[in-house]
């Protein structure tokens, strides 16, 4: 059967698009009509049900005792994020050593702590004391030089601070690893053939590149740390929920302390989905397809789509 080929008109000829029509998009409007029916049910259940308490809201949003617990969740998650990253670097390192002794070393650490329950872990270095009473500093087998009683020094701050550290740090390493994977091996060959250091090559060479594979998950991770950081709650350490925990076991206003709490978080992660939206531009600008900025949810029409 023969097929009939249409040819491209000849330059320089316009074609006639008068009676050219739009393509129809039903389905893309009846979606949009369920979402707006659930979207207006929605607010109308915000404005008009009492039991939400926006009054009660309002004056406990920036309350002394609520901003004292939030500085606590930040605090939290700068402090556990840096032990993350910092420990998850050098576990990358050991994971792609040649050392067998170091590599096995991190596949054990980095398999036990995200085999496990971070909500286990921080329960479990809350009661250390149960387990080891006395912690000891001095040389294995040998002399002990200093000895201090566990449940004085393991306060809910500091299992708290264990509990999420390295347990970021075990995630931390497979983030950091697989960005380093990334790289061409030819780049390390090719710093090598010009005489520079694996400690150079590694500053100067691999890390500059493999940031643009670390940078984004590693934002998502600060992102899930803060909220992570409610579990602490468990320990009687007073974040941002656990102080929310306390007002409304006084005062029996349990939803409107709860939205308090969301809408906090909410506001720091935002923020946080703002800044990392800029840092992975600046690590993608060489790259042909720049990532989606933190505000393209906003857009009703993709960008760069025809009109």
């Amino acid at each position: 059967m023969a097929t009939t080929v249409q040819e491209a008109p000849p330059a320089g000829v316009n074609l006639d698009v008068r009676n050219a029509s739009r393509r129809k998009h039903p389905w893309r409007w009846l979606s949009a009509l369920v979402v707006l029916v659930f979207a207006a049910q929605l607010v109308t259940m915000l404005v008009t049900n009492e039991n939400f308490g926006w009054d009660v809201v309002y004056s406990w949003l920036r309350a002394e005792s609520i901003m004292r617990g939030l500085g606590v969740t930040l605090m939290l998650t700068v402090v556990a994020m840096v032990i993350g990253v910092v420990l998850g670097v050098l576990l990358a390192v050991c994971r792609i050593s040649a050392n067998p002794l170091l590599r096995g070393a991190a596949g054990v650490y980095i398999w036990f702590f995200r085999g496990t329950p971070t909500l286990v872990q921080l329960i479990f270095f809350y009661n250390l004391s149960a387990l080891l009473p006395q912690l000891n500093l001095g040389i294995p087998f040998g002399p002990v030089f200093a000895s201090f009683d566990t449940n004085t020094l393991i306060t809910p701050l500091l299992a708290a601070i264990l509990g999420l550290g390295l347990n970021e740090g075990a995630y931390m390493a497979e983030i950091v690893r697989g960005g380093l994977l990334s790289v061409d091996p030819g780049q390390k060959e090719a710093g090598q053939a010009l005489g520079m250091t694996n400690t150079r090559i590694m500053k100067r060479i691999i890390l500059p590149q493999a940031m643009r594979f670390i940078v984004p998950p590693t934002g998502n991770q600060v992102i899930s740390m803060v909220k992570a950081t409610a579990l602490v709650s468990v320990i009687a350490l007073s974040d941002l929920l656990y102080t929310a925990q306390s007002i409304y076991n006084r005062t029996f206003e349990t939803i409107p302390m709860l939205i308090v709490v969301c809408l906090w978080y909410l506001a720091v992660t935002s923020v946080l989905y703002v800044v990392q939206s800029f840092i992975e531009r600046h690590y993608n600008r060489g790259a042909r397809h720049q990532p989606a900025s933190f505000w393209d949810f906003l857009r009703i029409r993709p960008k760069g789509s025809a009109a």
